[in-house]
């Protein structure tokens, strides 16, 4: 007689069973965390290799003398720089100019160094640059290695026009780096990079963390670097290394002489001398890398804390409560005639309130241009957008200076904002002239139906020679 069904039922839920006590032995999974290797306590976000000499002093005390650990991301190869130590340009000069920027981080102990794929563009605009650099794609890139290397503070160039170099790149990557600022933490911000993997070989989706800095600094190419005195932390350059015994500049020119591409005199030169000359050197401001003290320019945090703490105060205490918004411009959907200086001013108008920076922008506009060549002013004017409309152009600028286009009456076309621009041919000037020149104040007056409805200044020194507009 064969056994009931349920008898093997019995016998099948016994086999399979485990007993309670094997179950008490299982091993405990665990779930493996980010790659300590690349957690980092400051990133550095900067333009082009050479770049991160603007902060090597700063950077030198961080490493050497607090312990800490230092990454950087260079937007650019720099392929478009000036080669003064042999004959290579363009992709080839990118190579070597990328080594020498890991050799020089490699100097101050600074091994994780990123490249993103942005085109090096001369120019002064930040628009041409995120234009050419493809600003969504390497945006993407630099939120990435945010969230892998988890900075507590991201140091970067200021977005920002000076008279200076006033580099459209440096300002871009000032740009990207505040920008990552604020989306590294958003889930919703390229979310493939946050997405947990679904199997062993998810070759997709990242599995990486949201990750918000604590803090937000720049550092400025301008000329006159007392204005951004008070905006931040200062640190002296001169002063001695505890670890090292030597001073913090010095520490940052020794990590500079990789850059063979770019300052082959000035390095040669110096590391020929001896100390007491060196020291010569570097207090003639002539000669000056840095400004002594150097300031750090405070962009935003989101912890407590006031502006001028150290850089790596208060990295635990408390948040601050942020609601980002995108401020629309009032003047934006009015019907009343309005306007601006437009171009890189008008965007960064937007993008400091949309991002919530306090940050210092020249007390009146301001560029530098080569003499000799044509300057813009590009002018944003708001309009009623019901009807055809006409406005007057009007410029007051020094008698040698040429109109070569944009003044007068100009139609313009039922939109409720145009772009328009004035341009003006600047004198040709001897060396000795440009030693001594001021910049020059020019005057745009803009009106329609018979009232003033604005008017622009913006300061233009001329020198010997500048990036293109």
């Amino acid at each position: 007689m064969k056994p009931p069904l349920r008898f093997f039922m019995v016998v099948l839920a016994l086999f399979f069973a485990v007993p309670l006590e094997a179950q008490d032995q299982a091993p405990v999974q665990t779930v493996k965390g980010p790659d300590e290797r690349f957690k980092t306590d400051i990133l550095v976000v900067v333009a082009h290799p050479d770049d991160e000499g603007g902060v090597t002093p700063y950077l030198a005390r961080a490493i050497y003398d607090e312990h800490k650990r230092v990454a950087v991301v260079f937007a650019t190869r720099g392929g478009s720089g000036g080669n003064d130590y042999s004959r290579e340009h363009g992709p080839a000069l990118a190579d070597i100019r990328e080594q020498e920027a890991r050799q020089a981080c490699a100097k101050l102990g600074i091994t994780n160094v990123w490249f993103l794929d942005g085109k090096d563009t001369a120019s002064q605009n930040v628009l041409n640059s995120l234009a050419n650099w493809g600003h969504g794609a390497n945006l993407e890139a630099l939120v990435r290695i945010v969230r892998l290397t988890r900075p507590e503070v991201i140091i970067t160039w200021l977005p920002g026009i000076f008279i200076g170099e006033n580099h459209g790149d440096h300002q871009a990557s000032g740009v990207l780096a505040t920008e990552a600022f604020d989306l590294a933490n958003d889930p919703t911000a390229f979310p493939a990079q946050v997405a947990g993997a679904s199997k062993r070989l998810e070759q997709y989706l990242e599995n990486l963390t949201p990750w918000q800095p604590k803090k937000l600094y720049f550092f400025s190419d301008a000329d006159d670097q007392k204005q951004f005195a008070g905006t931040g932390p200062s640190y002296s350059v001169k002063e001695i290394s505890p670890s090292q015994k030597k001073p913090y500049w010095r520490l940052a020119m020794e990590a500079a002489t990789p850059h063979l591409t770019q300052f082959p005199v000035e390095i040669h030169q110096m590391t020929a001398m001896n100390d007491e000359q060196l020291n010569k050197f570097m207090d003639d401001p002539q000669h000056q890398w840095w400004t002594e003290p150097m300031t750090l320019i405070f962009g935003k945090a989101t912890v407590t804390g006031n502006p001028a703490d150290d850089v790596l105060a208060n990295l635990s205490a408390g948040p601050v409560l942020r609601h980002r918004k995108d401020e629309i411009d009032p003047r934006t959907t009015t019907q009343d005639f309005w306007s601006v200086l437009g171009g890189p001013w008008f965007y960064y108008d937007a993008f400091h309130r949309a991002h919530g920076l306090a940050i210092k922008a020249a007390a009146i506009p301001e560029i530098e241009i080569k003499a000799g060549t044509n300057v813009l002013i590009p002018i944003v004017v708001g309009h009623p957008n019901n009807k055809n409309s006409e406005v007057s152009i009007e410029i007051q600028a020094p008698a040698e200076w040429k109109i070569a286009h944009g003044v007068g009456k100009i139609y313009l076309p039922t939109e409720n904002r145009t772009d328009l621009w004035v341009e003006l041919v600047t004198p040709e000037l001897t060396r000795d002239q440009l030693k001594t020149a001021t910049a020059q104040d020019l005057s745009v007056r803009i009106s329609a139906e018979g009232k003033s409805i604005g008017e622009i200044h913006l300061k233009v020194l001329l020198k010997v020679s500048a990036l293109a507009q």
